[in-house]
């Protein structure tokens, strides 16, 4: 059996879910891989090189700033599982001007996504928005802070169901991410300095979380399962209705990039983190073929 370090940089849906259907459901086993899960939140680019990687995003922003030979090999989505969420009388990001926004900080993937959904509706992130910039988490204490009036929106991730959080305190979902911004994220990468896109450990993952791709798409009953591990703070129903509504619609069905996205993408990150677009979206996603 082949054995390989998998990180992870990021927590919630977006970033561990296709890799935990495959863990629980043994898909890793069947590929004749063993996957040590590692947290690489706080990792640099340094440490988290040496394995492979499911965030694509940090992936990507690493290889526009500071030249990592990152390639993406498979891909679980192209609409980002973040939101925009805001005490009452706030309805659209508009309504932000002014505002204390809690969000990521901008050389950070989720942030360059907050910050190019912001200019795209108007608002100068720097000089409209009071940014309370902070580690990504949880998001608990964001929605303390929204109960206390201290900030008056949050940037939020998959570690909630922000529709559902939304009605039960009476706040609002400004945006989805996924609604203005696309990219190709989350999946599978590895730098080549250090393994082999064709390592037979590689080509395993990537199978392995092919066939949960295939899982969330025709099996929702067992996919909701498994988001219920996540989203403990959400019911069954609701969690389902998240499902219906941001994961099965969005997730691919066989790990490709749309290159056409990718390219609009890097094009759109690299203007925002002010350098030059030194990859293309072909050179960058790598995902056509997988070895048997």
């Amino acid at each position: 059996m082949y054995t390989i370090d998998l990180a992870y940089v990021g927590r919630g849906l977006h970033e561990e879910l296709a890799a935990y259907i495959a863990d629980q459901e043994d898909f890793y086993a069947d590929e004749g891989v063993h996957v040590a899960l590692r947290d690489g939140c706080s990792w640099d680019v340094e440490r988290l090189r040496r394995c492979a990687t499911i965030g694509l995003g940090r992936a990507l922003l690493s290889r526009l700033t500071d030249g990592t030979p990152w390639v993406a090999l498979n891909v679980n989505t192209h609409r980002p599982l973040f939101w925009f969420l805001a005490r009452p009388g706030l309805t659209s990001l508009a309504d932000l001007a002014g505002q204390r926004l809690a969000v990521h900080a901008p050389h950070t993937p989720p942030g360059c996504f907050a910050r190019i959904v912001l200019r795209q509706a108007g608002l100068d992130p720097d000089r409209d928005v009071h940014t309370v910039v902070r580690y990504p988490g949880d998001y608990g204490m964001d929605l303390r802070h929204l109960h206390d009036g201290s900030i008056d929106a949050a940037y939020v991730g998959s570690t909630m169901a922000p529709e559902a959080v939304a009605a039960e305190h009476g706040w609002q979902v400004l945006a989805w991410v996924g609604d203005h911004f696309q990219i190709p994220t989350v999946g599978v990468a590895v730098d080549p300095t250090y393994i082999s896109p064709d390592d037979p450990a590689v080509q395993a993952v990537v199978r392995a979380h092919r066939r949960a791709l295939q899982v969330i798409h025709n099996d929702p009953d067992t996919t909701v399962r498994h988001m219920r591990t996540f989203l403990g703070g959400q019911t069954e129903d609701e969690v389902r209705a998240h499902h219906e509504r941001f994961i099965a619609p969005y997730f691919t069905t066989d790990g490709q990039a749309d290159l056409t996205v990718g390219d609009s993408a890097i094009s759109a990150v690299a203007t925002e983190l002010g350098v030059p677009a030194t990859v293309t979206a072909a050179k960058f996603y790598r995902t056509a073929t997988t070895t048997p």
